[in-house]
C-alpha cells in the first residue's frame, strides 16, 4: 500500500491540547494507517559549492501514514489536530524509488 506523508506546519490559530493528539493517532492506528511521525526540531540546510536555501521554519513535524492513494490520504486528515485548529496540513506522496 502506498505511503504518504503529512507535513505539520506552524501556523494553527490555536495550539492543540493532548486530548486531541490522543484521538487522532488512536483513530489511526485503528485504521491500520499509522506508520510513523516525529516533531520536528531545529537544525541546519547544507549546499555544496553555495549558499543553501533558509531553513524552512514553518514544519512543525510529520506523520508518515499508509492509504490506497491520495484521496484516502487527505481523508486522513479529518480530526488531525493542525487542521482542526485552524493550522496547515501538507499531504505528500512518498514514491517507490
Amino acid at each position: 500500500m502506498p505511503e504518504f506523508i503529512l507535513l505539520l506546519h506552524d501556523d494553527t490559530q490555536r495550539a492543540p491540547d493532548a486530548v486531541l493528539w490522543d484521538a487522532y493517532f488512536t483513530a489511526l492506528h485503528a485504521q491500520g494507517a499509522f506508520v510513523g511521525g516525529s516533531s520536528i526540531g531545529g537544525g541546519v540546510t547544507l549546499r555544496k559549492g553555495a549558499t543553501a536555501a533558509p531553513l524552512t521554519a514553518q514544519l512543525s513535524g510529520f506523520i508518515r501514514v499508509r492509504a490506497t492513494d491520495l484521496a484516502a490520504a487527505q481523508a486522513l486528515v479529518a480530526g488531525n489536530p493542525v487542521y482542526e485548529c485552524g493550522g496547515t496540513v501538507e499531504v505528500r506522496e512518498l514514491p517507490l524509488d
